[in-house]
């Protein structure tokens, strides 16, 4: 079986896993379902009709994950540079009370797929680095890892999930053909490394999300201590290489 047909299968195999079905932006009606979605999601917008619709005529990615007739994920990227065949995944959610049925493991596995047959091998895209579980899903489950530590990537955005917090990013390289994200996307166990001597932990909060709600000051202060620390590590060549829930980040000082 070919890595295209791998990738396929895997796809859909967790979109069936989800109980949703994976597809394409269609129409102006989907179009505007993703954008009523992404304003749940956020509490505000993210992104007009038209600039949306451009996107997708252009050739670029937006794919959303329907539970029946409704629409319960979404997820848009676009391309990078012509030489760097990488595609830029600007946005993915879920909707609210679809925890814990992996919708966005699925719309993430079709992405890959999408992207390898056209032949991109690379995506990227960004998080916030304070929040645990993106981390996980993103280094643990995907086996994407950061390249880049970026200080207040978009500023202030003031909506439902990042609050007025500074907008520190992560940039993470999903290298799709990897031998640890053929594993991760298979479903399968892959070798995780486990530090040593050569290697740091950089700790997160708990649920900093929680925090911002309960306690701005200390949530900001989670975010200067931790781009004290990592930022630094990984200008100065140090490679995140796993993420813990309880540990934090894995940072190998080895360069």
């Amino acid at each position: 079986m070919s890595m295209l047909d791998l990738a396929a299968r895997d796809a859909g195999r967790r979109a069936e896993n989800a109980g949703v079905v994976i597809r394409e932006l269609q129409d102006l009606n989907e179009a505007q379902a993703m954008i009523d979605l992404l304003l749940e999601i956020w509490g505000r917008p993210l992104i007009t009709m038209e600039f949306l619709r451009a996107l997708t005529k252009a050739g670029n990615y937006a794919a959303g994950a329907y539970d029946g007739d409704r629409l319960v994920g979404v997820c848009i990227g676009f391309h990078e540079a012509p030489a760097a065949r990488t595609l830029h995944s600007h946005v993915a959610g879920v909707a609210p009370g679809m925890e814990g049925r992996s919708v966005g493991m699925a719309l993430k596995l079709h992405q890959r797929a999408w992207a390898l047959t056209r032949g991109i091998t690379t995506i990227e895209w960004t998080y916030d680095p304070l929040v645990g579980r993106n981390a996980y899903f993103n280094i643990v489950k995907l086996g994407a890892l950061p390249v880049e530590y970026l200080p207040n990537f978009y500023g202030a955005m003031h909506d439902a999930i990042n609050g007025a917090d500074d907008s520190d990013r992560l940039l993470v390289r999903w290298s799709l053909l990897a031998p640890r994200v053929v594993a991760a996307c298979a479903g399968t166990r892959f070798d995780r490394p486990t530090g040593g001597p050569s290697s740091r932990r950089v700790a997160t909060p708990p649920d900093i999300e929680a925090l911002r709600a309960a306690d701005p000051a200390a949530a900001a202060a989670w975010r200067r201590g931790l781009r004290a620390e990592l930022e630094p590590l990984m200008a100065s060549g140090g490679r995140v290489v796993d993420f813990d829930l309880d540990l934090g980040y894995l940072v190998d000082l080895e360069y």
